[in-house]
């Protein structure tokens, strides 16, 4: 069902931890909106810095802006926390360390105008990756994911890559986000494509916009390369792995052909990365999960992690192995086929 004008009133919202440094710049990018959102709201999620402080010097300018306070329970708790103190339509999520183009809600909105048989869940778009300090590195950055389809069409194709359906470039019907709940708050990573996926499987149609309408900020101090994130990895493949079996007799194999393929290389790199910073208790840590993964894989990655496992199990060996034995090498290099 199409929404009017007055209808399509828009909440733009922020979580804030420990983000002195970027957040006004998300702000400023925030009022230069051509179409401006009707709420602003920046969730303090227990910071310890002085980003509160930047914040409320900010809205003695712009008292359009208002802060939320809140205790630290991670970035999917302050999300829930201001769309319940929201009154808008759609809503716009914005990371702190993240900035919108000025047409960035101008262009999302738009399809949401429009009459549909199936009610429209969300929007996204592409975006442009930028470095620390706001300097371009890629342009439509989701055009070199070839493999990563879009929009979203098929469960596979959800399970079997992430979703690269960032927060901070879409626009999500409040209908939707409410209907499904809201984040998981158990995660501190992957949470986006958990929401997404969940609003998928409820029924709700999605649209792609190929134009890069937001900076995307990486970095490795940002949250995508954070300890909690590889926590909240594995909480979410063991999510996957309940919510998707594998059901033989309907020849649907989506933990042996989707999620465990999907995550075994990330446990591999995270295991290797381990290794290489002399971070036992990681790599430990790693090697169970890796060998967890591999038990949902096909017969041949579990006979080779099982075969590995020994090694793994103990980092001195395996740091002196792994990286020189012409065996193991080719060994690893399977896993990630």
């Amino acid at each position: 069902m199409a929404m009017l004008d007055d209808q399509l009133t828009i909440t733009a919202i922020i979580p804030l931890y420990n983000g002195a440094r970027f957040i006004e710049d998300s702000l400023n990018s925030v009022l230069a909106q051509t179409r401006p959102p009707q709420e602003i709201l920046v969730v303090d999620d227990g910071s310890t810095d002085d980003g509160a402080a930047v914040v409320e010097r900010f809205i003695e300018k712009h008292p359009q802006v208002q802060l939320l306070r809140k205790a630290n329970g991670g970035q999917s708790a302050a999300r829930n926390f201001a769309v319940k103190h929201s009154t808008g339509r759609l809503i716009a999520l914005l990371d702190q360390d993240d900035m919108w183009y000025p047409h960035h809600l101008e262009r999302l909105v738009e399809p949401f105008f429009k009459q549909r048989p199936i009610p429209l869940g969300w929007v996204y778009c592409n975006l442009d990756e930028v470095d620390i300090t706001g300097q371009m590195v890629t342009r439509d950055a989701l055009r070199a994911l070839s493999y990563v389809k879009h929009p979203k069409r098929d469960l596979l194709g959800c399970l079997q890559t992430d979703m690269f359906v960032l927060p901070s470039a879409s626009l999500i019907s409040r209908e939707a986000f409410e209907a499904v709940g809201g984040f998981d708050e158990s995660l501190s990573g992957f949470e986006d494509d958990d929401l997404f996926l969940r609003i998928f499987r409820a029924g709700y149609d999605n649209v792609y916009i190929d134009e890069a309408l937001t900076k995307w900020r990486i970095f490795t101090g940002s949250a995508s390369f954070s300890a909690r994130m590889a926590r909240s990895r594995m909480i979410y493949v063991r999510k996957l792995l309940e919510m998707f079996p594998d059901q033989p007799d309907r020849e649907f194999y989506y933990s042996r052909d989707a999620i465990a393929p999907r995550f075994l290389p990330w446990l591999v790199r995270e295991y290797m990365m381990a290794l290489r910073r002399g971070d036992t208790a990681t790599a430990l840590s790693a090697a169970e999960d890796l060998r967890f993964v591999a038990h949902y894989h096909r017969p041949r990655v579990r006979a080779t992690v099982e075969m590995l496992t020994p090694i793994l199990r103990r980092p001195a060996l395996a740091r002196t192995l792994l990286p020189v034995s012409d065996t193991v090498r080719p060994l690893l290099r399977r896993i990630f086929r």
